[in-house]
């Protein structure tokens, strides 16, 4: 880490703090809290970590194998080489390393510049598709930054490179409007706000591909293409078996390899670096998965708020996982290495305990560690650890000792603070001194922990200093978890002493089939996963609102039918409409109860819209205010009849 490296803004939390979560009590970690005029059981002190087990529920890959002979002809967008100096952020540096600068591209700078860089052609079903391909200059890869003024939600959206068309990354246009809903449902009303960034694969040229099924005509995508991002750092390394003289991100040479201790490889697997769009710039920070009291299995995730302190940047999100050598000073990157792509959801973020706290949108790989914490005040002279990604390099450790604690303030616009000694009663951060190792730019956001036994417990994440390879003893500053813990993230990792509670809630996936126009929902895996492999008609558009598993108590149920006329389902949460179908119309089977939602607003819930295509028979539902609003623009077919009822966008 460099000198000062965040910028600590003093002042309250960030409005972030969504519908349910409460407000920070300011009481100690292991004091009752009171809720809504109820005394609950106090907060827990300590937690253990748990195994991402295999058989845990993952989301289908959003990475498909595909026949090379039917990718459309792209057009063509190149840049030359990057002069970095002109392409500078401005942004002054704040721990989160930078290794990506933003483009402008002419070419599809607007909607209608974009579009007409779109060469429609027709594709064997009868949809229509069009591809434009990106390439710059001796770029070590690219982020495209995908602007979307009205995207259908059928629509999908693929992201490959020429040299290897047959692996694309494709996400539907539904899942890329939610994300979008969530940038502006935190307040975000800006460009950036409204724009999908691509995930990044290491190459110098990215095509993007649209198609459109059968009878959504292509003038309803209406997208550009201002900018993309320059990545100008190698991000990558060979695999196994590819020696290289240097490690990816170049990380000074007193870091370590964290592979070369054992007592810590497990702990290493709930370390993630991070990949995230802020700005003008790509950055790589380090989190930490963390476990809840329930072991619930929701992939909670904490790192820095300097490294991410929007929703929209939260959005831009890819992790990598097991990012580390295979063996102890291997220098090659271990084929365990898993990618996550799809963003996060910002729960909480404060600057002024530099916390950022998600909830990742792709369950973690099998075997990934939900780290254990704990909320008492340490000790002076209490050994720590520190797992990073220095430089955005492959893992590493790093040994020292807590010297004491400090107070931490800003003293400056440009990142600096300043930190004078205090006690475990009134100091902000953790001091620690390094023995062995230290951190740097890319380690922000990363976890302090100790060892007791066979186990390693989260006390900090790193907030910055002026400790390095060069400057042995200088301090660096860990936010203290238990002021986090105290002033938020206990509302989401111990909610049973806040009086939240676990949701419960489940995913509710959505497949959109081309040859009925009609869209079919389940909340089965099982489900979803057969009709995913089984039925190529049906385009699988990701999980698109959470509920309430069966009939659950205290929601109303969700009824469901088929119609094998119109090879459609019908869905209901009005008993009386169930029974005046059951009754009148004999062409809809009674499959009994899907989920469970609300009749009512409130709990955090938001309304799930109805329409009704009279020309097919078959109705459309949809959480989405961005993709409601497309419906009632282009689809005249399609008549809006009401709030259906009301659900969640998270679980």
């Amino acid at each position: 880490m460099r000198n000062r490296t965040f910028p600590f803004f003093c002042g309250g939390l960030l409005a972030l703090l969504l519908a349910g979560c409460g407000g920070a009590d300011s009481g100690s970690p292991s004091s009752a809290v009171a809720v809504k005029g109820e005394s609950v059981a106090p907060d827990v002190l300590r937690v253990e970590s748990r195994v991402q087990p295999a058989d845990a529920r993952q989301d289908i890959s959003p990475v498909k194998s595909r026949a090379v002979s039917i990718a459309p002809a792209p057009t063509q967008v190149m840049l030359g080489v990057l002069d970095k100096a002109k392409a500078s952020t401005a942004v002054p540096p704040d721990g989160a390393r930078e290794v990506g600068v933003a483009r402008a591209l002419a070419q599809t700078s607007t909607m209608a510049a974009t579009s007409a860089q779109l060469h429609w052609q027709a594709t064997p079903i009868g949809g229509q598709t069009a591809a434009i391909s990106f390439s710059a200059q001796d770029a070590q890869g690219l982020r495209l930054g995908v602007q979307v003024g009205q995207l259908p939600g059928s629509a999908m959206l693929r992201v490959y490179s020429q040299a290897s068309k047959t692996q694309v990354f494709e996400l539907s246009g539904h899942e890329i409007l939610q994300s979008i809903d969530r940038n502006v449902a935190a307040g975000d009303h800006s460009d950036a706000a409204h724009t999908w960034w691509t995930p990044e694969f290491g190459t110098a040229e990215v095509t993007l591909e649209i198609e459109v099924p059968p009878g959504t005509p292509a003038d309803a995508v209406r997208i550009a293409v201002p900018r993309l991002i320059h990545i100008y750092e190698p991000l990558e390394l060979p695999p196994e078996g590819t020696e290289v003289a240097k490690d990816v991100g170049d990380s000074d040479a007193c870091e370590q390899d964290a592979t070369c201790d054992a007592n810590f490889s497990g702990t290493g697997n709930a370390v993630a670096r991070m990949l995230f769009v802020r700005g003008d710039g790509a950055f790589v920070c380090t989190g930490t998965l963390l476990n809840d009291t329930d072991s619930s299995g929701a992939p909670y995730f904490l790192s820095a708020a300097h490294c991410i302190s929007t929703q929209t940047a939260a959005s831009s999100l890819q992790t990598d996982w097991f990012f580390r050598s295979p063996s102890c000073n291997a220098r090659v990157l271990s084929n365990e290495r898993v990618r996550r792509l799809r963003g996060a959801q910002l729960l909480y973020a404060s600057n002024t305990n530099d916390s950022s706290f998600m909830l990742l949108n792709d369950a973690p790989p099998a075997n990934a560690l939900y780290a254990g914490w704990d909320v008492t005040p340490q000790r002076v002279g209490e050994q720590m650890v520190g797992l990073h990604h220095a430089g955005g390099d492959l893992l590493k450790i790093s040994y020292g000792t807590i010297d004491g604690y400090s107070s931490c303030t800003s003293v400056s616009s440009d990142g600096d603070f300043s930190c004078t000694r205090s006690d475990a009663a009134s100091g902000t951060d953790l001091r620690v001194l390094w023995s062995s190792g230290s951190t740097e730019g890319g380690s922000s956001g990363s976890g302090l922990f100790y060892r007791q036994g066979n186990t390693s417990y989260l006390v900090g994440t790193l907030s910055g200093g002026s400790a390095s390879c060069f400057n042995r003893s200088a301090f660096d500053y860990y936010s203290r978890f238990d002021l986090q813990f105290r002033d938020g993230l206990r509302f989401w990792l111990n909610p049973a002493a806040t009086g939240t509670g676990p949701a419960g809630r489940t995913a509710v996936y959505r497949f959109f089939n081309a040859s009925t126009g009609a869209h079919f929902f389940t909340t089965s895996v099982g489900e979803r996963d057969y009709v995913a492999s089984t039925l190529r008609e049906f385009a699988y558009e990701g999980p698109v609102f959470y509920a309430y598993p069966g009939n659950f108590p205290g929601q109303s149920p969700v009824y469901r039918f088929y119609n094998p006329q119109t090879r459609a389902h019908f869905y209901t949460i009005s008993l009386e409409e169930r029974d005046q179908v059951v009754r009148t119309l004999p062409a809809f089977q009674y499959e009994g109860i899907s989920w469970s939602a609300q009749t009512l607003p409130g709990n955090g819930s938001v309304p799930i819209y109805r329409f009704f295509n009279g020309q097919t028979g078959t109705h459309f539902y949809t959480i989405s205010g961005q993709e409601r609003n497309i419906v009632v623009n282009e689809f005249p077919a399609y008549n809006f009849e009401s709030i259906g009822y009301y659900a969640w966008t998270m679980p």
